[in-house]
């Protein structure tokens, strides 16, 4: 089996379509940050933004049926609340920044956990954080809309700017932090907000474009790997993939080849050829990105018998990916469901049961494993070839609500509601 990324056609079955995925190769230096023109300088915040805060559990009610065992190597407690998100620095990935409910943000040092500095002055849960692509720069978003941008060498602030409050997904999604992402070869940041616009910054002289989309929330959004377009979801069902230079958008999914509920997630295989859409519909469509044709729908009775309609209702799709080295796609469902597809027969290839719902999901660079962290505040390793669970962490007495891997899959960073992060040496047999 070649890999998703092999050059060639693709052959679809069903309704006999044919998708031809283009080796894009890698992007060349991006001049996006040097040729942003034209701009309009937003002087005033968003108004309209949805003011409502994410709610947690009682905090010492924990999670049925925890045990008490801890697997993790360093314990990182220095925050008072929930610890919503959390990102490693792509350089050498010995740092981490996670940010919470207590309205803090935290550099910190992932060999003993010691805090490096406070990204202070939020007026929110915050619930976004990331390094950019050298991590020359960590950025830290609030439920209030107050971005930051710190220069991580100096530890010192070195831009901010207040939007309308950033976008977080639909009440399904339980506390998963809205989007907000650095451009993957300049020090260009975006972010959604809740009226249905994108925007992109220039760091750190803060040159601005905004995207318009619908008059709704713009619940999630990913840059492309060529780092000329961006793919955005939104609350009404429709998909928008973005020129980011020409600011335009390029295709919009609407109607059947949209989604119908909000979407609550979206991704791109290795190349950006492919993009795949999830929603509170259980639907997940696989998406040519330079046609913007729907080239096949994944639908959760396909995984199982077909479910009750208040079953269905209680469902969604919380978290999707696509693997590097084989035509794979794994979609994790809020009812615990971890769902391999084969991408290019269509069909489901592996069924993975949790008891309680997955969170999120992320697989290897190079390799068939699939990482899953869930409510039950435990991290699951799955081969994808067989279905079958490689290895489990725990160490958390409540919910996990947010994960990282570092490049070589050794370690694993977690985020719980019991207000600490965590972080697990995984250990592999076959490595």
């Amino acid at each position: 089996m070649e890999p998703a990324g092999a050059s060639g056609a693709l052959h679809f079955h069903g309704d006999e379509e044919i998708i031809e995925v283009v080796e894009l190769g890698p992007p060349g230096p991006d001049d996006l940050a040097n040729e942003m023109e034209d701009v309009d300088f937003e002087e005033e915040a968003v108004e309209g933004a949805d003011d409502q805060a994410w709610e947690t559990e009682e905090e010492d009610e924990g999670v049925e049926g925890m045990e008490a065992q801890d697997d993790s190597e360093v314990t990182f407690s220095e925050h008072s609340a929930s610890v919503f998100c959390v990102s490693l620095d792509p350089k050498t990935n010995a740092l981490a920044v996670t940010g919470g409910e207590d309205d803090k943000a935290f550099v910190w040092r992932l060999s003993d956990g010691e805090r490096l500095f406070e990204c202070s002055g939020h007026k929110d849960s915050v619930t976004c954080a990331g390094f950019s692509h050298d991590s020359t720069y960590v950025a830290t978003g609030d439920m209030s809309g107050l971005i930051k941008v710190w220069r991580v060498d100096t530890k010192e602030e070195i831009w901010s700017f207040e939007v309308g409050d950033l976008e977080h997904p639909p009440p399904s999604v339980s506390l998963f932090p809205q989007w907000m992402e650095w451009h993957p070869e300049a020090h260009v940041l975006l972010a959604g907000t809740a009226d249905g616009n994108s925007w992109m910054w220039k760091i750190p002289g803060g040159e601005c474009k905004t995207f318009q989309g619908p008059s709704c929330p713009a619940t999630c959004g990913r840059v492309l790997p060529d780092g000329k377009r961006a793919v955005v979801g939104y609350e009404d069902g429709t998909v928008r993939i973005w020129d980011l230079k020409q600011g335009n958008s390029l295709h919009v999914l609407k109607g059947q080849d949209g989604h119908q509920g909000p979407l609550t997630c979206v991704a791109s295989n290795k190349d950006g050829s492919l993009v795949m859409t999830g929603s509170v519909d259980c639907h997940t469509k696989l998406v040519n990105s330079a046609s913007g044709k729907v080239v096949c729908v994944f639908k959760m009775e396909s995984a199982a018998s077909k479910p009750s309609a208040e079953e269905a209702e209680s469902n969604s799709v919380e978290s999707l990916g696509f693997c590097n080295v084989m035509p794979l796609a794994a979609v994790g469902y809020l009812d615990g469901t971890l769902a391999i597809y084969d991408i290019p027969t269509q069909s489901l290839r592996q069924r993975c049961q949790h008891e309680s719902g997955i969170v999120q999901l992320l697989w290897e660079d190079s390799s068939a494993v699939v990482y899953t962290c869930s409510l039950d505040g435990a991290v699951r390793l799955w081969d994808a070839r067989c279905g079958k669970m490689i290895s489990e962490y725990r160490g958390h007495s409540a919910e996990i609500l947010d994960f990282a891997i570092n490049k070589d899959a050794s370690i694993v960073v977690t985020t719980s509601g019991d207000h600490q992060a965590k972080v697990f040496c995984v250990q592999r047999p076959d490595r």
